[in-house]
Order: structure tokens, then sequence, then C-alpha cells
């Protein structure tokens, strides 16, 4: 998972995050996290290297947040922090300002619910992803990885499922041209409603922005459509265990404005034995 976003907060802001952080891993109980409480410990909570084991970031990296000398955390990396630390909705919130991260009614919003976590956590059977109203991926779990490859090797504005349609960063997604026009005359209807959501959103901006170098873009932003992004059909052409067919069922969290994304097996092929094989891959001999 990458660790910088674009902007910074003031040397204090970073100072204050630090606390804020280190005062949270102190506090965290480790057996909560089903993490080894046994072994000699010289912390109370949880040790640097298993916070950062649990967000998916390095020891080092928790360490220079802390100590306030790191990089701005994007909001991708302050969520996994407050997953893995079990913060509050309201603590979270408190994260992503201290990040620099601006929360309010006139800005897309980023934080994940702790009724929406729950809810993820019930489905690691599917890959399953979060995403903002811009369609910024902001979670995934271990199966949507393993199908897609993993996104924290992308840097987070490339995180971003139309400018991974419209700029082809995807090469294991495989479409037929029918399913390529619905999919994006979809999705752009979709941005048009967000973009009228949150008309003074600077980041809503620089995404429409960086979009509107492609032409295929272009063209349909000049259709006023608007329209709710609902669904969708992916073929994930994967290296090892083949072609999975997959239907994507998009459930809208309404008071939050996020989308879980839920891949499931498509009826009628072998996409559900695929899974099954990235769930569990082969044990490999000693």
């Amino acid at each position: 998972m990458d660790h910088a976003r674009t902007g910074s907060t003031t040397r204090e802001g970073r100072s204050i995050f630090g606390v804020a952080l280190r005062a949270w891993r102190d506090r965290t109980d480790p057996a909560t996290l089903g993490v080894d409480r046994h072994a000699a410990r010289r912390v109370t909570g949880l040790r640097r290297g298993e916070l950062a084991t649990l967000a998916g970031i390095s020891a080092e990296y928790v360490a220079q947040l802390e100590q306030g000398r790191g990089a701005t955390p994007s909001a991708q990396v302050c969520l996994a922090l407050a997953r893995a630390l079990q913060l509050s909705d309201t603590e979270q919130a408190h994260l992503l300002r201290l990040a620099g991260h601006v929360v309010g009614p006139d800005r897309v919003p980023r934080l994940i619910p702790a009724s929406v976590r729950r809810v993820v956590d019930q489905l690691d059977a599917h890959p399953l992803s979060v995403h903002d109203a811009t369609w910024q991926l902001l979670h995934w779990n271990p199966l949507f990885t393993a199908v897609w490859g993993d996104p924290s090797e992308a840097p987070a504005a490339d995180r971003n499922a139309m400018i991974i349609q419209f700029e082809g960063l995807n090469p294991r997604v495989r479409q037929s041209a029918a399913e390529r026009d619905w999919f994006e005359r979809s999705l752009v209807a979709d941005l048009r409603t967000t973009a009228g959501r949150y008309p003074g959103d600077p980041d809503v901006a620089a995404l429409i922005e960086r979009l509107d170098r492609t032409a295929r873009f272009r063209e349909l932003w000049a259709r006023p459509v608007v329209a709710a992004h609902e669904s969708a059909h992916k073929v994930a052409v994967h290296p090892e265990v083949g072609e999975i067919a997959l239907d994507a069922n998009i459930l809208p969290i309404q008071d939050s404005d996020l989308r879980i994304v839920v891949l499931t097996a498509r009826p009628g092929t072998d996409a559900r034995g695929a899974l099954d094989r990235l769930l569990s891959p082969p044990r490999r001999p000693c």
C-alpha cells in the first residue's frame, strides 16, 4: 500500500497525527485482533510491526508517522490504520482530518463506517472492494487481490475504477465491445451524478480533468446522461487459473455514498471453482 498523497499537512499536523496514532496503538488489545499475547511484550498494546502487518504497510512507515516525519498518508492508508486499530466512526473521521483529508457535506465521503466494515468482513469468500462516489478504491479484500492483482502496487491516484477503465491500466480485464461500451456509459453517467452532488469538491474536478485527456471519456461526458451505476459483467484473465467470469453486484450505502462491489461467480461457468482455488492455493512440497 502506498503512503503519500498529493499535498501535505503541516509539521504540527503530522505531529498530532503521530501522537493520536501511538495512543490508539497503545490502547488496542492484541487479543481482540488474534495477536498472540503470550509472547514476551514490552508494550501494552500493539507493536509497531503488528499494526503495520494488519494495515498492510511497513513498520518503518508506522514509526515515521508516529514520529511526525513520514509522508502524508493517503486516505487509503488512513482507512487501513483505522480498520486495524478498530477505531470508531468519529475517531476514523478525526484521523482523516489530521492527515489533511477534508471531511464535510460538500466533499465526497471516504469514511467507511463500522457497520459497513462488519458487512465487508463477512464476505471474504468473494472478491470485494469498497469505493467512494468517484469510484476511488478505498478497501479491498485478499481475494480481490488474488483475482485482479495487488492494488497497493499502483499509486493511489491510479486506484480509481474510471481511471483503470479509460486508461486501460488492468491487463487482466477482458470485455467484449458491447460490454465495454455499456460499462463506460454507465460509469460516466454515474460520475455526472456525483459531480452534481459535490460541485465544489476539488477531487471530483481533478478526476474529470484527468479523464478528459481521453477521447472516449470526452465523447461520453458531452452527453447529458445522469444515472447510477448498478451492475456489470467482467471476465478476469488470471495467469494461474485462467478466465473467471464474474458478475459485479454493487451495493450502494446511502448515508455515506460508498459503494461495496461484490464479485460473484457467473452462473453456468467454472468461476466459483476458480475462486475456490485462489482461496485455497495448493500446498507446495517441502
